[in-house]
């Protein structure tokens, strides 16, 4: 048999290394700095580039696509090779994938602090970067598939089931809650609106989390551990048994995300069904990854390596445990909107992908430096100081999440809430959020420890970018099923069927839940009194999301008898179809705003922006004060309501001609109203005389951003007509 020597690609497999270390280290900097502006609100007071609402979004991207992406590419593109024995397909492919992401993350860390955001949770960056993400991917998965074609060995070992899943499903799942309407360079709509939007993105965002976070995971399971601890997979059918039925039910899951919301109860109780039964394919997952670790339990006691491995399944077991428990409505009716869904998305995040990545590490960086690791004590040092920092950071939040539902909701004897002022809760649990701001500290200098240790490990080593290696020559055979071959053992050497099966598979369920709410009218009933934004509550509705406001405020009345008696009548379906994109939201820092409209005066938002802490004593939230001074950009006004007319909304084509007298008239009705405030009317005209006389350039209240946002809070819930028995208002009354 002829044997072939090639050389394996280590090149491509270290710079994915070094960006994981060095972006993990940036996105967990950006968190705990978010950590600690629950503690100190304003310490980058008047910083718009630096407040909470726009690093959010810059920490979670930072932490899934750049820290968590790389590590992923590293280990794909390691285990791949040698799994196939070949080099991957194309060397520019390779190259193209690793500065193609890292401009991407690049563009995404400028573009995020600076407001361009769609606010879709895991999915905030612009179109621009959209399509630059999809380039990539696809370049990814061609190099992914090729090598598979031009492989030495005959059949797919399980990982690569994994890591082919994770491509197809990630590319349609991007596309599709991806689909938007430019309006300018860095400014779109979503094609979705209010409950369409709604079941999209979290269609996406739950696959995210299941296809991105969870089964490339897996595939470096599958094939980390067994090398780790030199012994083979528990279960070949059980792998085969966790790769389909996983894959095929994690995609309905979606929903479950939007109980008790304004989605319709049927796609709510199919998200409920399927995602009780993925517990039964995750912990098939995790029972394979820790029983193959049978008879080596000694050198996990010794193996560092191992040890970060064994927590990070314990911690998947943990979190694919909760993920259904949350599922379930009772449950999800406490859970939701509280800090146990942040203690619930850290354990995944922080012990499933944070310490299978650094185990990942320690075993690669020795084998591709022929070396040994620098020190085994500070290894161990960073794995207990991790372990600590996870229990310190997670446990707080669930304390804080339950005190927060039983808060929340509890009532007097008389009917009313005992808590009726949402700050009284956020009071009660900052201990806890201390307690998370020492626990993310530990992590962290976990994380900075491993760096040095690998620094000192590559320094003893010996740089080898072209590993030698040799296979027989691959020999083909028919392409249909030999003799005594089994359906699957036949797939497993079709990486092609094997795609295309993996790719059906996910989309019926996509199918199913997301065509007959987009198509069937019916699902989403229409209000005739709900109408669309006037200009300026465009604008204002553009600078909530450019601000991030969604990310501690909620627009969700759930038909909870305690969320009716805090915020108002609960929210209809109807009420969201011109929401491009929805604003729904997912966390609670501050009281829901569906029915804020009118419930306090403009001077009150005005000072509310400026300082919170006037208006609201003991809030945490920080200050927009740039708000009151910027000047609102009305330049695309127009192009904004005519890319809504291209999607449905009914503007007129004199709605847009006039919109700019109709903002300046709006706009004049809130100033003359905050002059209502006698310390506002005296400090503003101060301002303008001052500016005057030292020849400044003066911008009028009514043409500054704080405007635009109070027309916009003020039109809130607005809509609809509520009686004193809780019933909608017939049009004609």
């Amino acid at each position: 048999m002829e044997v072939q020597q090639f050389y394996y690609d280590n090149k491509v497999v270290k710079k994915f290394l070094y960006a994981t270390m060095f972006w993990g280290i940036v996105g967990m900097s950006v968190g705990l700095l978010l950590a600690f502006m629950f503690l100190f609100p304003n310490i980058t007071d008047g910083i718009s580039w630096l407040s909470f609402g726009r690093l959010r979004p810059l920490h979670t991207n930072a932490v899934i696509f750049a820290f968590i992406g790389n590590a992923i590419f590293a280990g794909v593109y390691y285990s791949t090779q040698r799994l196939l024995k070949a080099r991957m397909y194309s060397d520019f492919l390779s190259g193209f994938n690793f500065w193609g992401w890292q401009l991407i993350i690049v563009a995404a860390a400028i573009t995020l602090p600076l407001g361009y955001t769609t606010s879709k949770e895991y999915a905030e960056l612009e179109w621009p970067i959209d399509i630059a993400i999809a380039v990539v991917w696809v370049a990814f998965g061609v190099n992914l598939i090729g090598t598979m074609i031009k492989r030495r060995q005959r059949h797919l070992y399980v990982a690569l089931w994994f890591y082919l899943a994770t491509f197809v499903t990630v590319a349609v799942l991007h596309i599709f809650n991806s689909l938007e309407l430019p309006v300018s360079g860095l400014k779109s709509y979503s094609v979705y609106a209010g409950v369409q939007d709604a079941l999209v993105q979290w269609w996406y965002g739950h696959n995210a989390v299941a296809f991105f976070l969870t089964t490339p995971f897996l595939g470096l399971m599958y094939y980390f551990i067994p090398k780790a601890a030199n012994r083979p997979v528990y279960s070949y059918k059980l792998s085969i048994v966790h790769f389909w039925s996983l894959i095929f039910i994690y995609i309905w899951a979606g929903p479950h995300h939007l109980l008790y919301s304004a989605l319709p109860d049927w796609a709510q109780n199919l998200g409920v069904a399927f995602s009780i039964m993925l517990l039964a394919p995750s912990w098939g997952g995790m029972i394979n990854g820790l029983l193959t670790l049978r008879g080596a339990w000694d050198k996990v006691r010794t193996d560092p390596t191992l040890k970060f491995m064994v927590v990070a399944i314990t911690g998947y077991g943990m979190a694919t445990f909760e993920g259904p428990l949350l599922s379930l409505k009772n449950v999800n009716a406490i859970a939701h909107f509280s800090d146990w869904i942040i203690a619930h998305v850290h354990v995944g995040a922080l012990a499933w992908n944070g310490f299978l990545t650094f185990g990942m590490i320690y075993w690669l960086v020795p084998k591709m430096f022929k070396t040994k690791l620098a020190s085994i004590g500070l290894a161990n040092f960073h794995f207990w100081i991790g372990t600590l920092g996870i229990i310190l950071y997670t446990l707080p939040m669930y304390v804080a999440g339950f005190t927060q539902a039983l808060m929340w909701k509890e009532f007097n004897p008389n009917g009313t809430l005992v808590y009726g002022n949402f700050l009284e809760t956020v009071t009660e649990i900052m201990p806890m959020y201390w307690m998370r701001a020492i626990g993310g500290t530990m992590y962290i200098i976990g994380a900075c420890v491993m760096i040095y240790n690998v620094v000192l490990t590559i320094r003893a080593g010996s740089d080898v970018e072209d590993e030698l290696a040799e296979a027989p020559a691959l020999v083909r055979v028919s392409k249909r099923r030999i003799s005594g071959e089994t359906f699957h053992t036949w797939l497993e050497r079709k990486p092609v069927q094997l795609t295309i099966l993996a790719t059906v598979a996910i989309l019926i369920g996509g199918v199913v839940q997301i065509i007959p709410t987009i198509l069937v009218k019916s699902n989403i009933p229409t209000i005739t009194s709900v109408k669309p934004y006037t200009p300026l509550e465009l604008e204002g509705r553009d600078l909530y999301i450019r601000e991030g406001c969604v990310g501690c405020h909620s627009q969700m009345v759930r038909p909870f008898r305690s969320e009716v008696e805090r915020y108002g009548e609960y929210a209809k379906a109807g009420e969201f179809v011109y929401d491009h994109p929805f604003l729904w939201g997912s966390k609670r820092t501050g009281p829901d705003l569906l029915r804020v409209g009118g419930k306090y005066s403009d001077n009150w938002h005005l000072n509310h922006m400026y300082d919170p802490q006037s208006t609201s004593s003991g809030s945490i939230m920080p200050s927009y004060s740039w708000l009151v001074r910027d000047k609102l950009d009305k330049s695309d006004t127009e192009s904004k309501m005519e890319a809504m007319i291209t999607l449905g909304v009914p503007y007129t084509s004199d709605d847009v001609k006039n919109a700019q007298a109709n903002m300046d008239t709006q706009g004049t009705k809130i100033e003359n109203n905050l002059y209502a405030d006698p310390d506002f009317a005296k400090t503003y005209e101060a301002d303008k005389k001052y500016a005057k006389e030292n020849n400044l350039e003066f911008t009028e209240m009514r043409d500054r951003e704080i405007v635009a946002m109070i027309a916009y809070l003020q039109r809130l819930g607005t809509d609809i007509k509520i009686k004193e028995t809780g019933e909608l208002i017939p049009e004609n009354k």
